[in-house]
């Protein structure tokens, strides 16, 4: 081959190159590749590893969900993914049922997650559009050949705005049996619901309102709700809280530390406060789960003040044990009739304080797919570096005057991981990452020393003996 032969080739060649990114192919999630097991017959169990006694229930959207900045089309939503926000067909939803074939499948529904109120025109649209979405599902979706349970969602707009889509639930789909059970974003609506339509009492009602307390729980239960999606579960872990109730409430169920003359029992402890430091007591009292059977609460505020990922492991075990018995008590009651259950639901608002505690400590690193749409939130955990003058009164930073106690005086933003001082958008306080040591990767702490740069509990204990 000649040379300007060869050199036109190369350059042919480099072209391609340059130009084929613009054409490749997507690859398929991880999730949709899983290989299935004589274990894991689903798709979805295999890629989550739990086993087949675990409910898996698929939705478009987490609980609670990420506001989009662009609306729903008449076939498509629009959801925040580990690679931003995204627009999710109707065809591609269906798709996906299909192929990872959960136990219970929720069908898209017209939701508005903004602050703001929907207006009636728009309220009667979310109706129309998840009837829509509906009839597509029955033609698209084969749920019950591969045994997927088929909860229609119920949107959170009132009753008389809906009657035309809720009355074709009742009239017609429930009576064939091609609804297994009804997803309800407002438990608020199932007193009308069940009144109305007599055909639909028969179906188990998923409540998909992400209740944030126990409390709201209950009041759910009294109003019809069944089951439960409880994501305040693990945001109480994060937090550093211990789930602390029992229902029925009594004498013995009084958590670690807890002064007997006060007038309510905490719903849970914040397991970061010093107070917690030298408590040789379990989590709970009343406790069996392994974390309680095992270890003290001074071991888990350890592990939360060392930033161990094994202090959350270990709250999130008793967390779920506790919630676990805590619906256990609510069936036994249930049980004994709607009476008792009342009877003890009086007793639980009395005995237990409205809310749970925010929670001190440092949170788990918030990773890209937790982070949501908006602006103007703080970082969950206070920056790790500042500048450092030996004298602990503050120095002044490139995002602003950074103080002795490594926090920034008010009105200045603080600086990002990058030492830039723009502030981060998207990020709330629940989900905010906390920031990398500043400077370049791989430094060692005595270099960062060295550059002005300092812990800012060291900041601290300077400040301290400067005092002295």
């Amino acid at each position: 081959m000649s040379a300007p032969a060869a050199f036109h080739e190369a350059h042919t060649k480099r072209n391609t190159v340059i130009e084929r990114p613009q054409q490749y192919q997507k690859r398929p999630p991880p999730i949709y590749e899983t290989p299935t097991t004589a274990r894991h017959s689903r798709p979805l169990h295999a890629f989550t590893a739990m086993p087949p006694s675990v409910v898996a229930i698929l939705g478009a959207r987490r609980i609670p969900a990420v506001p989009a900045p662009m609306g729903n089309t008449n076939s498509a939503v629009s959801i925040f993914t580990s690679t931003g926000f995204q627009v999710l067909s109707t065809d591609e939803y269906h798709q996906a049922v299909d192929t990872l074939r959960p136990d219970i499948a929720i069908p898209l529904a017209d939701l508005s997650h903004g602050p703001v109120t929907p207006t009636s025109k728009r309220a009667v649209r979310m109706a129309e559009r998840t009837d829509e979405w509906l009839k597509a599902w029955f033609t698209q979706v084969d749920s019950s050949a591969q045994g997927i349970a088929t909860f229609a969602p119920v949107t959170p707009v009132s009753y008389p705005l809906q009657w035309e889509y809720l009355e074709r639930l009742a009239e017609d789909l429930a009576p064939e049996g091609l609804i297994d059970g009804l997803a309800i974003y407002d438990p608020d609506l199932l007193p009308d619901l069940l009144d109305a339509y007599p055909t639909l009492v028969p179906l188990p009602r998923l409540a998909v309102s992400a209740p944030p307390t126990p409390h709201h729980v209950l009041h759910a239960l009294s109003l019809g709700a069944d089951a439960f999606v409880l994501p305040f579960i693990n945001a109480a872990s994060d937090a550093g809280v211990a789930l602390t109730f029992a229902f029925p409430p009594s004498d013995t169920t009084s958590p670690a530390n807890h002064e007997p003359g006060t007038s309510t029992l905490p719903i849970g402890v914040d397991l970061s406060s010093p107070t917690y430091k030298f408590s040789a007591a379990p989590l709970f009292p009343s406790c069996t789960c392994h974390t309680c059977a095992r270890h003290s609460a001074a071991y888990v505020h350890h592990l939360l003040s060392a930033r161990e990922m094994l202090g959350w492991t270990l709250l999130q075990i008793h967390n779920d044990a506790v919630v676990s018995s805590f619906f256990s008590g609510i069936r036994t009651a249930l049980a004994q009739g709607a009476e008792v259950f009342e009877a003890a639901a009086r007793r639980f608002a009395k005995a237990y304080d409205p809310e749970l505690p925010a929670g001190t400590g440092d949170k788990p690193r918030a990773r890209g797919y937790q982070f949501k749409s908006g602006g103007g939130e703080k970082k969950i955990n206070k920056p790790g570096w500042a500048k450092f003058d030996g004298g602990g009164e503050g120095q002044k930073g490139k995002g602003g005057n950074i103080q002795g106690d490594g926090t920034l005086q008010s009105g200045e933003e603080e600086p990002s991981r990058h030492g830039a001082s723009e502030a981060e958008p998207g990020l709330d306080d629940s989900t905010r990452e906390s920031p990398l040591v500043p400077g370049e990767v791989g430094r060692e702490a005595k270099d960062l020393d060295m550059l002005g740069l300092a812990e800012t509990d060291r900041i601290e204990e300077t400040k301290k003996e400067t005092a002295a």
